[in-house]
């Protein structure tokens, strides 16, 4: 009789385990993401990028916020 070693899968039991509950957390996060649109909401400096793009605020308006954004 072999004690502590069950039916001999050992560590590759365990590493089989962790794979698979790795990939079922994995799955689970991808499809909430992808349920829920996933994409990130643009952040401050992006929008401040966007709208110097469409020409509503000008280079020195641009910066003086970015400053203000980075000393927040």
């Amino acid at each position: 009789m072999m004690w502590g070693w069950g039916s001999g899968w050992g560590w590759l039991g365990a590493f089989s385990m962790i794979v698979f509950w790795g990939g079922l957390i994995f799955l689970a996060v991808w499809a909430v993401r992808r349920l829920t649109g996933g994409q990130p909401e643009d952040t401050a400096e992006q929008i401040l990028e966007e709208r110097f793009a469409r020409g509503e605020i000008d280079r020195d308006e641009l910066e003086s916020r970015r400053r203000v954004l980075h000393h927040a």
